[in-house]
Parts: structure tokens; C-alpha cells; sequence
């Protein structure tokens, strides 16, 4: 695979990551569940006849499971970076995917480069969101990064 379409491969993993999350935050679906769901319909799918790049799987795999795996954690950094008065729990659910997600590769992923990871996220956030709320995850995601990977 040329370093591009692993690229391509990773931004596809990153973006169905963030959907699995929040997929499954709404319906509290079972790991194992979750990841065949994505395996079997969404990596790579042809959906409203839009073709999506086929995803990294394994990477998705870590992603989603280790956010799982490692959630406590996950919500403690983010949460230590939210401005005085504010919560998760006040952050909708999109962007608590994508901020868990980040972190976690931030804080779990030392073979990725902050400077991707950051970038990556900004990204997935421009698919949900206005630029405000693509700078909050920047600058949330870069405040994590200073303290995991001094």
C-alpha cells in the first residue's frame, strides 16, 4: 500500500471510529457487536452510492476498542482541559466521540505523530461541525498532546 492510501485508509478508520463511538453512546451496543456491524456494512461500503475508501480495519479495531478499554482515562484528560464550569456531559455526543478518539490515540499511539493526529481530528470535526467548534477540538487535542507526549 503507497503511503497515500494508507493515509486515505487512516482518515476512513478515524472517521467510521468516530461514528462507532457515537453509534454507540446513542444505542449502548455491545463491543463485539459494534465492530462486526462496522466489518460487515460500513468499512469500505458503497452507501447512496457514494463509495468510501476502504478503511484501515485493524486501526478502526484499536481505536474503537481502546477507547472503550480505556474510557476513564480518556474522559479524565479531556475533562481536565475543559474551561472552567464545563463537563463532558455538556459537550454533544459527536464531539465527545471525536475528542475520545483523539485522545486516545494521543495518549495510546506514540507511532502517530501528534501533528496527524491533530490534523486528522480537525478534519473528522469539519464533517459534523462549523469552524468554532474544528479550532475547540485543535485546541483541546493539542493541550492533551503537551501533557501525554512531553
Amino acid at each position: 500500500m503507497t503511503t497515500a492510501a494508507r493515509s486515505r485508509s487512516r482518515s476512513a478508520a478515524r472517521l467510521a471510529s468516530v461514528q462507532a463511538l457515537y453509534q454507540q453512546e446513542m444505542e449502548g451496543i455491545p463491543l463485539p457487536r459494534l465492530l462486526k456491524e462496522f466489518h460487515d456494512h460500513r468499512l469500505g461500503a458503497t452507501i447512496e452510492e457514494a463509495e468510501y475508501v476502504e478503511a484501515e480495519r485493524d486501526f478502526f479495531d484499536d481505536i474503537v476498542s481502546g477507547v472503550e478499554a480505556r474510557r476513564a482515562d480518556i474522559d479524565q484528560a479531556i475533562a481536565a482541559k475543559l474551561a472552567s464550569g464545563w463537563t463532558l456531559e455538556r459537550l454533544d455526543r459527536p464531539m465527545r466521540a471525536i475528542l475520545r478518539a483523539g485522545a486516545y490515540e494521543l495518549i495510546a499511539r506514540p507511532d502517530v505523530p501528534v501533528g496527524s493526529v491533530i490534523s486528522e481530528y480537525v478534519d473528522v470535526a469539519h464533517a459534523f461541525y462549523d469552524k468554532r467548534e474544528s479550532g475547540f477540538v485543535n485546541g483541546l487535542l493539542d493541550a492533551i498532546a503537551k501533557e501525554v507526549r512531553s
